[in-house]
């Protein structure tokens, strides 16, 4: 009996060790919210999101991100519900300092291009895989 368990032990022991263990990798989901209405009147063009997509979040992320519309209302600093149709940018990428940093001059710059009060960010944890 004594010889069977050490026998099952080992068969466990070494199925444990064949197993092979995937590297977990610390990933996030951010989801960014770009508001198209101006505050000092107009909106953003599709051809100046296009341009913005193309000069300012391409570069910082080539591996992928994810574009839809919708539309959103949210209280902005004057005190005022603001109802205006959005672009929703989401992109999937490690925890790195660099990509907060990118995630960070997005914002200011589409802030500073457009006249926004804010840009909205929602960070999530994610795993991901390719099937």
């Amino acid at each position: 009996m004594i010889r069977l368990r050490a026998l099952i032990l080992a068969v466990a022991f070494t199925a444990c060790q064949s197993v092979a263990v995937v590297p977990h990798h610390s990933m996030v989901a951010d989801r960014l919210f770009f508001g198209r209405n101006i505050p000092a009147g107009g909106t953003v063009t599709d051809v100046e999101w296009e341009r913005f997509l193309r000069s300012v979040i391409t570069p910082r992320f080539p591996k992928g991100l994810t574009i839809w519309q919708a539309n959103g209302q949210w209280l902005d600093p004057r005190g005022e519900i603001v109802r205006e149709p959005v672009f929703v940018v989401e992109i999937f990428h490690e925890v790195t300092d660099e990509d907060d940093v990118s995630i960070a001059a997005i914002a200011a710059e589409y802030k500073k291009r457009f006249g926004q009060d804010a840009v909205l960010r929602i960070t999530t944890p994610s795993e991901t895989r390719f099937y």
